[in-house]
């Protein structure tokens, strides 16, 4: 299967990967900042005193960021986890809408997810809430964040439902399923 929205799929995981880039340069300049003051003073010298303010609480918000804008990506790249032990032995006949079900399942609890989200970012900026942290960083960022990366799973799972739905009525026999092997072959 061909993803129309490729590219805005491809884009989240931009973004998860310099989610998880930043956080390893976070982390290494700590590790780094930490390293050279042990030196200093094994040497007799005063601490330079150089940190990162609120390093875990930024890193904590990249890895939940990294985890959702890669949502999209890795659905349409077959990367998700899927039991198909069972489906897998029926006829693709019966098999296509096993699959419809299942992507009507996952929709619309990423809808119900995505709605809540939409909810909390609303909350966030009506209330003004920010971090508890060393930082006060507005919540509605990494919300906002979260609420991009659910979406992008939504547009997703619904490219893939209409697909599935189309091969249904017109085909159902000649459904089957799509692997990370084979999309990697396409490309």
């Amino acid at each position: 299967m061909i993803f129309k929205f490729d590219k805005l799929y491809r884009l989240g995981a931009w973004g998860a990967a310099a989610c998880m880039i930043t956080i390893c340069v976070l982390i290494s300049l700590q590790v780094a900042f930490r390293l050279m003051d042990a030196g200093l003073v094994l040497t007799g010298l005063r601490r330079t005193g150089l940190s990162i303010t609120g390093v875990s609480e930024l890193a904590s918000y990249l890895l939940v960021g990294a985890t959702f804008l890669g949502l999209a990506y890795t659905f349409v790249h077959h990367a998700h986890i899927r039991v198909t032990l069972l489906i897998s032995r029926l006829p693709s006949a019966i098999r296509v809408w096993f699959e419809v079900f299942g992507l009507l399942v996952a929709l619309t609890l990423s809808l119900l997810l995505g709605y809540g989200l939409i909810e909390l970012v609303r909350e966030s900026l009506h209330f003004n809430d920010v971090s508890s942290g060393f930082l006060s960083i507005p919540l509605w960022i990494p919300q906002t964040v979260l609420v991009t990366g659910v979406g992008l799973l939504c547009l997703a799972l619904l490219e893939a439902l209409v697909f599935a739905l189309r091969i249904a009525a017109r085909d159902p026999s000649s459904f089957r399923e799509a692997t990370a092997t084979e999309d990697s072959e396409t490309r």
